[in-house]
């Protein structure tokens, strides 16, 4: 056995199915064993970022960490952004990348890149393998760093000639024990004792929600803790798919690009019990203002999280999940939040009842998705990408019981379509949906390859305005002076690029037709393009 060898056992071991990655000279060992596994599937991306992204919606439907490997140079640094992108998002992966032979290491060689050390601000640990016997320890700790804790990225690069040396013995390590690094998971009784008490004694009391909610699996303690007490529910963008649209707490999403209602309510709340969030600005716009109008409740896995963007009286730290079954187990007495609750209720009734502008010849994103999400099945996945798409699928997607994947925290186009066919490879007979625009779309489309060779039951929405949206509509108001290098003039026909890889489109432009359009769309089997005609002067503020 060879360390190329030994590195596939231990993802054999780890319980690893499938791979994304793109393969080159400094990662062909690794490649050519794999070759002989076929227990491991394997996705070939069309260019290395992607192999993040899809080992991302791989990570968060299957609660597994997601797996991608990659050859050395460009390969490497091309797979930084869905590093950056997994890290942001608390998101556990494992990237494994090649590397120049290690007698060459600080040579500047063919192809030579100090990635370790390029991905250090942005992945939560990272090994330099020198010796092939060290593999399986490490490949055993990569993944228990990444899934543990606050989770993660970790990255494990490995030189083309330790992957072709002997391996002594292959030596698996059965439990974990690394020093320093002790992830807390029971919450302080004292604390939750705290806790417990402010709750009773709080008249608008408030939830809000974060993908940490997610990444703990603790969406039934959070749903059974709002329902006993009555308290109302908002979320950030990362924990939106939390709550069904249509329940009595869900107030919706917080923060710039959030709903009246959610923002309403946090202006208005008296206690703010932050679950599983960063408090980050796109969700709290005035932090110092919310600390200083209200006691606020902080419960995170990571500590550095707690006080970096908002001191909280009562802090929290531990899994989210097994503090919110603490708190259940305790009791709370339940305030009154009878007026509380009635009041929010009567902006949230107003909010979801809204008309939305039309114009013809184009579409309304709004309506777009408020149709879209009504047709879509009850555990359906939508992977939004990142710019006015982003915000209107957040906004009025009408959630169920299904999941809202996007880039939160980097803020990452191109994100969404590499991210569903991951989604789809993990689990591919529930309904996934990929949204985004024009710019973003053409970030990520030579993916399409790779929903075509699987054959993928992938649908993917358009929003056409040949524009970048987000930046026209920021651009359009002071201090700017008008939209500039922002036009997507050039774009190809999007409906014959489809074509090409033999996928059917639909175009739609008038609303009249968006109904038996939308019915089109969802019922092809395989993949289909949905291509809806947006007004460029269309903005998420409409």
């Amino acid at each position: 056995m060879n360390g190329a060898q030994a590195l596939i056992e231990s993802l054999k071991r780890e319980g690893v199915t499938h791979m994304f990655g793109y393969a080159g000279a400094t990662i062909c060992p690794a490649v050519d064993a794999l070759k002989d596994v076929p227990e491991i599937g394997y996705t070939l991306v069309r260019t290395e970022q992607n192999a993040g992204h899809m080992a991302s919606g791989y990570a968060r439907v299957s609660g597994k960490v997601g797996v991608c490997m990659v050859t050395s140079g460009p390969g490497a640094t091309n797979l930084i952004t869905g590093i950056a992108t997994a890290y942001m998002d608390s998101i556990p992966m494992v990237a494994i990348t090649g590397q120049v032979p290690s007698h060459l290491l600080g040579r500047d060689i063919f192809q030579e890149v100090d990635i370790t050390g390029a991905v250090a601000p942005f992945s939560k640990h990272s090994y330099l393998v020198k010796d092939p016997n060290q593999i399986p320890r490490v490949v055993r700790e990569a993944f228990h760093i990444a899934s543990t804790g606050r989770p993660g990225p970790v990255l494990i690069d490995i030189p083309i000639d330790v992957q072709e040396q002997p391996v002594k013995s292959f030596d698996w390590p059965e439990t974990v024990n690394i020093r320093g690094y002790k992830p807390s998971v029971k919450g302080n009784d004292l604390q939750i004792k705290r806790v417990a008490e402010a709750i009773g004694r709080s008249k608008q009391p408030l939830i809000c929600a974060g993908g940490g909610v997610w990444l703990a699996d603790a969406q039934a303690e959070l749903l059974e803790l709002a329902e006993g007490a009555g308290i109302p529910v908002v979320k950030t963008m990362m924990g939106i798919s939390i709550m069904p649209t249509d329940h009595p707490l869900n107030m919706g999403m917080i923060g710039a690009h959030g709903n009246h209602c959610a923002n309403k309510a946090l202006a208005k709340s008296d206690l703010l019990i932050m679950v599983g969030t960063r408090a980050a600005d796109r969700a709290i716009i005035q932090p110092d203002e919310i600390q200083r109008r209200m006691a606020t409740i902080h419960i995170d896995v990571d500590p550095a999280e707690i006080g970096k963007n908002m001191q909280a009286a009562v802090p929290l730290v531990g899994d989210v999940k097994v503090i919110l079954r603490q708190i259940l187990d305790l009791g709370v007495d339940a305030p009154d939040c009878t007026e509380w609750r009635a009041m929010l209720a009567d902006f949230r009734r107003a909010e979801l009842g809204r008309t939305f502008p039309s114009r013809p010849g184009y579409v309304f994103p709004g309506t777009v998705m408020r149709r879209l999400g009504a047709r879509l099945d009850d555990d359906a996945v939508v992977c939004a990408d990142v710019g006015q798409n982003q915000i209107f699928t957040c906004k009025y997607l009408p959630q169920k019981h299904g999941r809202l994947l996007t880039s939160g925290g980097l803020g990452t186009m191109g994100y969404a379509l590499p991210a569903g066919v991951g989604v789809k490879v993990a689990q591919p007979e529930r309904q996934t949906v990929v949204v985004c625009g024009d710019g973003s779309f053409q970030m990520a489309m030579n993916e399409l390859a790779a929903v075509k060779y699987a054959g993928m039951d992938l649908k993917i929405v358009l929003f056409r305005n040949n524009t970048l949206g987000l930046v026209h509509q920021i651009q359009s108001r002071p201090p700017y002076h008008g939209p500039f290098g922002v036009s997507l003039d050039g774009s190809p026909d999007f409906e014959t690029i489809a074509a090409a890889y033999g996928i059917p489109c639909v175009t739609v432009s008038e609303e009249e037709e968006l109904d038996s359009s939308i019915d089109r769309f969802l019922s092809e089997k395989g993949p289909c393009l949905m291509i809806c005609q947006v007004h460029p002067d269309v903005a998420t503020t409409d």
